[in-house]
């Protein structure tokens, strides 16, 4: 299977990355190439050596597609069609088996990586869309490979994480009042717990084993913020938590669950720590940025410009190469007349 798309590829360009003041050490360079449109999440496969990435498509587009790329330059390998759109992406690289969030239908669906095949499709959130009822909506799932659990957050006025089993996708437990616009999630296997954040300004420390939120505290106390995404640092016991309506990218001590320090950076939407190079990755999608930041000292190594406005992230296994999706500016009124992208980083 080839994509539709490829009429729109043009050549890979090479990306100008902005010098910061504070380093001469050697920079990242990057790449970009056209894929399609509606690009959000991505996933890595290390045994596959594969880059996978979900698409909505168009508006008007019926179902989605999840793209399969080579790492190195990018070019379509396969576009795995699907009945629903999908937003985010986990994968079960062991066994080779996609999951995907579908937000229009509050659903997650199961598919072989491979093939594109389906395998099971579980509806979330079953209450039909009125003026007094607003479903929750899927956006991220995490995949726990030691328990074959999913965790995937259900957004809304009051959020809700759903505990699934990866393997029959069957609900195993609710777990309610998560907050406004519960977004943020990241999980620490071994020590049994999963981390929320939320539109309220709040983290939450929830016990994996029991599934009972354990702590809720409270990062932001004046001003409106929105905690969008959280990455674990779990050697160096830290969180970086993403705001998106605030600048700075904020430092959490995951002993004491306090705030210790707030990154210089603009407003943020996605967060990506790598341990191989105690680094940190950030995108700006109102500055249109990705900044690369030194975890030791928190100074921002490097900014790079985007083509657009710069989404998600993924690592590669070794930790040497960065994925970035990158959307184009488009409203309701005025859709975007170009693909959406993905840039790729060497670091």
């Amino acid at each position: 299977m080839f994509s539709s798309h490829s009429a729109f590829f043009r050549p890979l360009v090479l990306v100008t990355a902005l010098f910061s003041a504070q380093t001469f050490a050697a920079e990242a360079t990057a790449i970009h190439q056209p894929v399609g449109s509606g690009l959000y999440e991505l996933a890595y496969s290390q045994p596959d050596n594969a880059l996978f990435v979900a698409s909505s498509q168009g508006r008007d587009d019926k179902g989605g597609v999840v793209y399969q790329l080579d790492p190195k330059d990018l070019h379509t390998v396969q576009a795995l069609k699907n009945q629903y759109k999908p937003f985010g992406i986990a994968l079960d690289a062991q066994n080779n088996v996609l999951f995907l969030g579908n937000s229009r239908e509050n659903a997650i669906t199961s598919m072989n990586a491979k093939t594109g095949a389906e395998i099971r499709h579980l509806v979330l959130d079953s209450r039909q869309r009125s003026e007094t009822v607003r479903p929750l909506a899927v956006r991220e799932i995490v995949f726990d490979a030691a328990s074959q659990r999913l965790y995937v957050p259900g957004v809304g006025g009051d959020g809700v994480v759903w505990v699934v089993d990866a393997k029959n996708l069957t609900l195993l437990n609710t777990i309610e009042h998560t907050g406004k616009i519960a977004t943020g999630i990241a999980l620490d296997s071994d020590n049994h717990t999963l981390y929320i954040s939320n539109g309220d300004g709040e983290l939450l420390v929830i016990n994996t084993n029991t599934n009972a939120i354990e702590k809720r505290v409270k990062l932001v106390e004046n001003g409106d913020s929105a905690l969008l995404n959280i990455t674990l640092d779990k050697a160096g016991h830290r969180l970086f938590i993403s705001d998106f309506k605030q600048a700075g990218v904020l430092v959490v001590d995951t002993r004491t669950d306090k705030l210790i320090h707030t990154v210089d950076v603009p407003e943020s939407l996605s967060v990506l720590f790598n341990p191989s190079r105690d680094e940190l990755y950030v995108t700006h999608r109102k500055a249109g940025t990705v900044s690369i930041v030194n975890a030791k000292d928190y100074s921002v190594k490097q900014t790079i410009k985007a083509p657009g406005l710069p989404n998600s992230l993924a690592l590669s296994a070794d930790g040497k190469t960065l994925f970035v999706s990158v959307k184009q500016p488009a409203t309701r009124q005025k859709p975007a007349t170009a693909p959406d992208e993905v840039m790729r980083i060497s670091l």
